[in-house]
């Protein structure tokens, strides 16, 4: 019996897809949160927290996330037609999101007020947010242009 054929085969452009809507859809989460809280301060407090969360993604997505979803396009490109439905993150990024995960919830139970966690979830939301338009751009230039894959 062959193993290979219970493998959950998709295509790469699958997972390209399925990997910028991930990066969205909890870029979008982190967002929530962060707004949530930050509602909490009045008048420019509340917009000097939110200022600070934005410049922070904006740093976050320059020196780190951009670069990780970058590396990531790229090794989705090398693979064949189809790879598995779990290959749309590298493994070792799911290791780091588990980490995530984990230091997110002792944050959030922490003693450390939530208007001040907001910052950190915007800027690690947006980040997640900007970079995934990597995946997005990769796709159109892709299926639409038609040119060959890669990163931006």
């Amino acid at each position: 019996m062959e193993l290979a054929r219970f493998k959950p085969a998709v295509p790469k452009y699958g997972l390209m897809t399925m990997a910028g809507l991930l990066w969205t859809t909890v870029g979008l989460g982190l967002c929530r949160l962060g707004y949530k809280w930050v509602s909490l301060l009045h008048g420019t407090r509340a917009i000097s927290f939110g200022v600070a969360g934005i410049f922070l993604a904006l740093v976050a997505y320059r020196f780190s996330f951009s670069g990780i979803a970058t590396k990531n396009i790229d090794r989705l490109c090398r693979f064949p037609d189809k790879g598995c439905l779990f290959a749309f993150q590298a493994w070792r990024s799911y290791l780091i999101i588990g980490l995530m995960i984990g230091l997110g919830l002792v944050l959030r139970h922490s003693q450390i007020p939530k208007t001040y966690l907001a910052i950190v979830y915007f800027a690690v939301g947006g980040a997640l947010i900007l970079a995934s338009f990597h995946y997005y751009a990769c796709l159109w230039r892709t299926m639409v242009h038609k040119e060959p894959c890669g990163p931006d």
